[in-house]
Parts: structure tokens; C-alpha cells; sequence
């Protein structure tokens, strides 16, 4: 697993990558569909997908005469999945730490109101 998620990281560390994989979001485009909007070759955007394959992020596919590259949703959702656990366990960490800091008697004396007589 932690090298599948080294991998698609890695894969996603590119901004023309990570540009691919939000337009094949969209639909599953050929190498050429994918390559057109690029001021750069074929091949090019070929080895760039290439790395996407490797990592499991996209797949490509025969249809009919073309090769159709394909998103693969579920090692999307994989990372997702790592993402949002350790954005749970930060959140977790600071509301303990929220609670602890309102616990502070220094915090104590400033949220209570002043006693009779007593000047703020």
C-alpha cells in the first residue's frame, strides 16, 4: 500500500499529470485528445501518462480502433482515503488541544466575570 501511495503521489507531483488526471475526470480521452491542448509532443504527453499508468492512477484501454486512457477512480479515492484519515487525526489533536488551553486557569480568569467589588 505505501508504495502504491508513494507512487501516485510521486506520479501527482507533476502539474501536467496532475492536469491529466483532472481532464480525464471529465471522460476518457485518447493520447492525441489528451495531447492537443499541450505545447509539447505526443510522446511527450505518452511518458507523462506513462508514469500515471505505472502509479495506477489511469489505465489505457482498446476501443474499437483507438486506445482510450481511463481515470482509475479507486486509487483516486485511495489517496483521498490516506488524506482525509490524517486530516481527522490533526483535527482530533487539535480540539484535545483547544480543550486543554480553555482548561488553563490563566483562561479560567479571563472568561469569568469579575467578582463584586473587583475591577477588570
Amino acid at each position: 500500500m505505501t508504495d502504491q501511495l508513494d507512487a501516485a503521489f510521486a506520479a501527482l507531483s507533476d502539474p501536467t499529470r496532475r492536469d491529466l488526471v483532472a481532464r480525464l475526470a471529465i471522460g476518457d480521452a485518447t493520447v492525441g485528445e489528451l495531447a492537443a491542448p499541450y505545447d509539447m509532443t505526443i510522446q511527450a504527453i505518452s511518458k507523462h501518462l506513462n508514469v500515471l499508468v505505472a502509479a495506477g492512477l489511469v489505465s489505457k484501454r482498446p476501443q474499437a480502433q483507438r486506445r482510450l486512457v481511463h481515470l482509475e477512480t479507486d486509487a483516486l479515492r485511495r489517496l483521498t482515503d490516506w488524506v482525509e484519515h490524517y486530516a481527522r487525526l490533526a483535527e482530533q489533536r487539535y480540539r484535545r488541544l483547544d480543550d486543554v488551553l480553555a482548561a488553563l486557569p490563566e483562561n479560567r480568569a479571563a472568561a469569568a466575570p469579575p467578582l463584586e467589588g473587583e475591577t477588570s
